[in-house]
């Protein structure tokens, strides 16, 4: 096995955290460095493009968190084998990044623009995103979006729902998924009562 070393802000959530859970599921030791945003003017100049998270591989620094995402799920075993149920595997997870940049910019943004901008996303894209998400679900029986079993995809749909629900995000209802997706809810919490996941999150003393 490869020595890992995962480097990203110091948070439950964001685009490393897939790839943190599928490690820990997977039972693969790996380094987790994590930073303030404080710190991150100091990493981003170490990072291609400026950009976290970075998978350090036997040293070789790799970058892309889809790809590094993809990368851990074959080690960990939850990336489908079968060619087209990883074409159903990559199709959600790159919808669900899809979605995220959409609401990137938002990020630098403050008062009432930033209000505007989110009320916006709430009322346009976000209900496109998690009304096909739960449509994908749903046609693949409910429970997980490929191979009929856990795999990566339902890690970064787990990620993004509860990113959502948190309350994190102002202008952001925490309701809007169970409006508009009740589905991916059950999702959630269905993937937050797996007992990898329930001992991931007990190590930070999250229930």
């Amino acid at each position: 096995m490869p020595q890992l070393k995962l480097s990203y802000f110091d948070f439950h959530g964001g685009r490393a955290e897939p790839i943190r859970l599928a490690l820990a599921i997977g039972g693969i030791a790996f380094e987790d460095h994590r930073f303030s945003f404080h710190e991150f003017s100091e990493v981003r100049k170490t990072v291609p493009f400026g950009q976290v998270p970075v998978l350090h591989v036997d040293g070789v620094q790799v970058t892309q968190s889809d790809a590094i995402l993809r990368y851990v799920g074959k080690l960990a075993g939850l990336y489908p084998t079968d060619t087209y149920q990883a074409l159903l595997c990559d199709e959600v997870a790159y919808v669900v990044e899809e979605a995220g940049v959409k609401l990137g910019p938002s990020f630098s943004m403050k008062g009432d623009e930033l209000k505007a901008a989110r009320i916006a996303l709430v009322n346009e894209s976000m209900p496109k995103y998690l009304g096909w998400l739960q449509k994908q679900l749903m046609a693949r029986g409910g429970e997980y979006f490929a191979d009929n079993r856990l795999t990566v995809a339902d890690l970064k749909v787990f990620v993004d729902v509860h990113g959502l629900n948190s309350g994190r995000l102002d202008h952001v209802p925490t309701d809007l998924v169970e409006r508009i997706a009740p589905a991916l809810n059950a999702h959630m919490q269905r993937i937050a009562q797996n007992p990898a996941v329930v001992a991931y999150y007990a190590k930070f003393g999250h229930k």
